[in-house]
């Protein structure tokens, strides 16, 4: 009994194991292991990246969306995946989710297409951007007959423009928008009240600056709108790879070296601090020398401003 007791109290004073969390970096390896792995000539990994990246945004603010715990954020609708007209749903028999008109496929060759797997999802989509050959044409048409909404297809062609550039997923560094060696002023004032143009509201912050103050690119992304605005001027749009279109307003003029479609990172020269707005083009000097930063989250389905100055403040910090 002694004996019994002396191995019970030892036993009890062992430290438990309990999984780790693993980190984001090694959450990343994994993706990439999987992208990597699922691949082929005809679907390279920066499509499939892609398309998982997007869902990951939207999942972070539609809470109509179940958010995924694994690596991989891709979730395919089980209707898809079984076959509209398959009693069992749950199907995970390659054969009848065949035989039903379903998707699902079975990428890691256990015999089984599970829906929950990593290693299957991504196959089943891979064999669907496949059907429509390896360009970004083809791939375009591919994203349109699965998701069928214009805007989430070329968010997800920026994606995969910008994971194909870098030749990586790990996009997430940003920058404040000036240089640190000049001289500016900001506070919060995003919601406040703005007359011209007819009673709206700023969608943004201002940060006053002089005249040809040097405006630079706060985060990896593409330009996708460039030119003249009649309520921002001279103004360029980007859009990084996690659904944020990021909005320099009021430049006094472009960098000479840029233009739509190109690709920045943080710190791309973009232009100059000016007064450009409130008019036709040219129109300047209405107001005071500012960048207006604005920035809009699309979530798969409408695209809204939020308020920047909790960013812009970690990013002075940070700088």
């Amino acid at each position: 009994m002694l004996t019994l007791l002396t191995t019970v109290f030892f036993f009890s004073q062992l430290p438990t194991v309990t999984a780790s969390t693993p980190s984001e970096a090694e959450l990343v390896d994994e993706r990439m292991r999987h992208y990597l792995k699922s691949s082929s000539e005809l679907v390279p990994w920066y499509h499939l990246a892609a398309i998982d990246q997007y869902e990951r945004n939207i999942q972070q603010v539609r809470p109509d969306i179940e958010k995924s715990t694994g690596p991989i954020s891709l979730q395919l609708p089980v209707e898809y995946w079984a076959g509209v007209f398959n009693p069992d749903l749950q199907d995970t028999n390659p054969l009848s989710i065949s035989f039903f008109g379903g998707n699902g496929a079975d990428g890691n060759d256990d015999g089984f297409a599970n829906r929950d797997e990593p290693a299957d999802i991504l196959h089943t989509i891979a064999n669907h951007l496949a059907l429509y050959g390896p360009k970004d044409e083809d791939y375009k048409a591919a994203l349109w007959h699965y998701y069928k909404r214009e805007a989430t297809v070329n968010q997800i062609m920026t994606i995969a423009k910008l994971y194909k550039h870098f030749e990586t997923v790990e996009l997430d560094a940003h920058t404040f928008p000036i240089p640190k060696r000049y001289h500016y002023s900001y506070r919060g004032t995003f919601g406040s009240s703005r007359g011209w143009g007819g009673r709206r509201i700023h969608e943004g912050t201002d940060l006053f600056a002089g005249y040809g103050v040097p405006v630079v690119a706060t985060s990896y992304g593409v330009i996708e709108v460039m030119g003249w605005n009649n309520y921002g001027g001279w103004r360029i749009g980007i859009r990084d790879n996690h659904n944020t279109y990021h909005y320099y307003a009021h430049l006094a003029y472009f960098d000479k070296g840029i233009q739509t479609g190109d690709i920045v990172k943080p710190g791309t020269l973009l232009g100059y601090v000016g007064s450009t707005g409130y008019g036709k083009e040219g129109t300047s000097g209405k107001f005071p020398p500012h960048l207006h930063y604005g920035v809009y989250k699309y979530n798969g389905r409408t695209e809204w401003s939020f308020d920047p100055y909790p960013a812009l403040r970690n990013w002075e910090r940070q700088k």
